[in-house]
């Protein structure tokens, strides 16, 4: 639809209406052959009940429509026009193209967006500001935030349940790769890649540590802390096939040459710093993996890895 010929100050000229709604041309189109001009509106609903000009009777389709000429568009534009708010009390008259920017911040708009002074400081329609109730509003909201949360709680509980679901059929894969690898040698390689893969992607997503005290390292851990200390490594993620070798690599008996005593300890602590260490989560413990320090020396490293815990010292 056009805007209403009474809105406008002055003669309009009759090329300027549409012949469907008998309004100034609003979004204008024309017809390809016969140029003539319509709505936009107005000629798209008219050709779906009848694919012809409405003066002519030419054949038209929609996609054959086309924008009016430069020159009517001026013409247009030129034109003044009462703003929409009028019978809202607005006395202004302005050029038609500069309507729409003219609404937006027009003051007599009853849709215009406030925010409420009451205390809510919510952005209401103006004409509704009246009626606006702060407390039951918040509580709406309140509400649709509940609501939300208790939908986001729903559908992170069924990610976690099919987590938990895909986890357990990618271990019984590797439990038959397992059972497999002992009479297929291809298959024992492609089970040592994944394994390796499954450390590498867990060693990397460990936060990196930095030991301040490599004098607190314990280095015959009892039992009950060790129990502690292999628990963190299962939460953090850990494949299940090192967890107990590096567990076993956490007591100075399984540690290698340059690590097995006391002595020889204190002879190669300089190199202490040359370990890239990643953080047990939660723990004064750190893990020194094989595949992260293949530049240390060999009597100072082993595979898969080492477990070492402090008493203090762990950053």
């Amino acid at each position: 639809m056009g805007f209403e010929l009474g809105r406008f100050e002055g003669d309009v000229d009759e090329e300027l209406i549409c012949p469907i709604c008998s309004c100034v041309l609003e979004d204008p189109l024309q017809a390809p052959q016969c140029e003539h001009a319509f709505c936009a509106v107005c000629i798209r609903e008219w050709l779906t009940r009848q694919p012809t000009c409405p003066v002519d009777r030419s054949a038209i389709t929609p996609n054959q429509l086309k924008p009016v000429p430069r020159i009517l568009r001026n013409l247009l534009s030129r034109l003044t026009i009462r703003c929409d708010n009028m019978p809202f009390g607005c006395p202004a008259t302005i050029k038609l193209d500069s309507l729409q920017a003219h609404l937006q911040d027009c003051e007599f708009n009853p849709k215009k967006p406030v925010q409420c002074e009451n205390g809510c400081g919510l952005i209401v329609p103006k004409d509704e500001l009246k009626e606006h109730n702060c407390v039951k509003e918040l509580r709406n909201m309140m509400s649709q935030m509940q609501t939300r949360f208790t939908d986001m709680q729903t559908e992170s509980m069924e990610l976690k349940i099919q987590l938990t679901e895909q986890k357990r059929e990618i271990q019984m894969l590797k439990e038959l790769l397992r059972s497999m690898r002992v009479s297929t040698p291809r298959i024992r390689e492609i089970q040592t890649t994944l394994e390796n893969e499954d450390v590498i992607r867990w060693v990397s997503g460990l936060q990196p540590a930095r030991v301040t005290r490599w004098g607190g390292m314990i280095s015959t851990p009892d039992a009950v802390l060790q129990a502690v200390i292999k628990r963190a490594l299962i939460e953090s993620g850990s494949p299940s096939h090192v967890v107990s070798e590096l567990m076993e690599n956490a007591h100075e008996r399984r540690w290698p040459q340059g690590l097995s005593t006391l002595e020889t300890r204190q002879l190669n602590r300089r190199q202490y710093e040359n370990y890239l260490t990643k953080r047990i989560p939660g723990k004064q413990a750190v893990v020194v993996m094989s595949c992260e320090n293949q530049h240390m020396p060999e009597d100072l490293i082993i595979e898969p890895g080492l477990v070492m815990i402090f008493a203090h010292g762990v950053e």
